[in-house]
């Protein structure tokens, strides 16, 4: 069945109650001639646009991530064509991408007028220079040496010569590798205890990561050891002598490796009764060595306050001894006496009595002595004396300290 609409002829066909269209072979070779030079005007301005972007390009294919470990020397390739249409001066820059959007990028080397600038930025000075002594000629790589974790960054390769341009970025990072880690264990080391064992580094990129090992006896680690690979630590509980060896820590990352070795000796615990009887015992020697140097010292004490008792006690019975001067002087009182008693006649010696005798004055006697120079008694023969009328009269003794015998 056909149906003519306007001036196309299709033809209809009915199915199962459907209504379809079928085009003619006249109508299908219309359409595809359209289509075709659609099709051709593409392929003609995709070859237009192509012709205009063959000019400066940037070849190299290898990856934009670089991971490096410090101290390693790292080439940023960044490989480059020219076309005849690119006929300004060749420059070359790579720079330092900033990470803050508001701050500028820093400039690093620089290719210029056929000379190479390599001392714009401090930080790479003296480290980074051209791969190639000849820049021009299509490589523009440029070479980190001696790399520090402080030249991680993003840096970009930027190629003019106008009218081309390009530019490409590569994302370094500069990773460290574990500093030498510091091993040793906390806790006592005696059996029935817990004690833990760390492993640190003070350098190192992270991930950090850090694995235990024995290297002695089984080399298997205690079965209740409980590991922490980020911290760093092993936890042994209820530490037996079985634990007793030498363990390994290593410390990792992506860049390296370090190890230390920590000695683990675990011993049974001492006899704490001994040691409490030992020490009570000490304790009670110095309080009886105490006890007795006190009890000498208050002996010693008494003993000479004693002694000074007794001797004060001795001059307080005994009356201290006139002096000799005083002595001296009763004496001479007495001589006088005698020589007085010597020149009384008969007539008058009964007024001599007994009674004027006891009336010498006991005050002679309690004077001070008179520091005069007292003149030495005369001596009188006793013939003498019976001429001058002298009479002999008993005078009492005295003894040393004045009193009379």
């Amino acid at each position: 069945m056909q149906r003519q609409t306007g001036e196309r002829r299709v033809s209809v066909k009915q199915s199962r109650g459907k209504v379809v269209f079928i085009p003619t072979p006249l109508i299908w070779l219309k359409s595809r001639a359209m289509d075709f030079s659609t099709s051709c005007l593409c392929l003609i301005n995709v070859i237009l646009l192509a012709g205009s972007a063959c000019g400066l390009q940037i070849t190299s294919t290898g990856p934009t991530s670089i991971e490096k470990a410090s101290g390693e020397t790292v080439k940023l390739d960044c490989q480059f064509t020219l076309s005849a249409e690119d006929s300004g001066p060749l420059d070359i820059e790579w720079s330092l991408q900033p990470s803050d959007n508001q701050k500028e990028e820093k400039v690093v080397i620089v290719y210029s007028g056929d000379r190479a600038f390599e001392h714009y930025y401090e930080p790479l000075k003296g480290r980074v220079h051209f791969n190639s002594p000849d820049p021009k000629n299509g490589d523009a790589s440029m070479n980190i040496m001696g790399l520090k974790a402080t030249d991680t960054g993003t840096y970009q390769c930027k190629v003019k010569k106008v009218p081309g341009i390009s530019s490409r970025k590569f994302l370094l990072t500069v990773m460290v590798r574990p500093s030498k880690p510091k091993c040793y264990a906390e806790g006592q080391t005696h059996a029935g205890k817990d004690m833990v064992l760390r492993c640190s580094s003070a350098e190192g990129t992270q991930p950090l990561q850090y694995i235990w090992e024995r290297t002695t006896g089984n080399k298997l680690l205690p079965p209740l050891a409980v590991l922490d690979p980020v911290g760093g630590t092993m936890s042994l509980r209820n530490a037996t002598e079985a634990a007793s060896g030498t363990y390994k820590c290593i410390a990792k990352n992506r860049i390296g490796t370090e190890e230390c070795l920590v000695e683990v000796n675990i011993t049974q615990p001492p006899n704490n009764a001994g040691i409490i009887a030992a020490v009570v015992i000490c304790i009670l020697l110095f309080l009886i060595l105490l006890a007795l140097l006190l009890f000498c010292f208050c002996r010693a004490r008494n003993k000479k306050k004693y002694e000074k008792e007794i001797a004060y006690e001795i001059r307080e019975d005994v009356p201290p001894p006139k002096s000799r001067v005083s002595t001296a002087r009763s004496f001479t009182s007495v001589g006088s006496q005698r020589s007085s008693l010597g020149s009384m006649s008969p007539s008058n010696l009964h007024e001599y009595t007994k009674s004027q005798y006891d009336k010498i004055p006991s005050e002679e006697y309690e004077k001070p002595p008179s520091h005069a120079p007292i003149p030495p008694p005369s001596r009188m023969a006793g013939p003498n004396l019976s001429r001058m009328g002298a009479i002999a009269v008993m005078v009492p003794a005295q003894n040393r300290d004045g009193s009379i015998v």
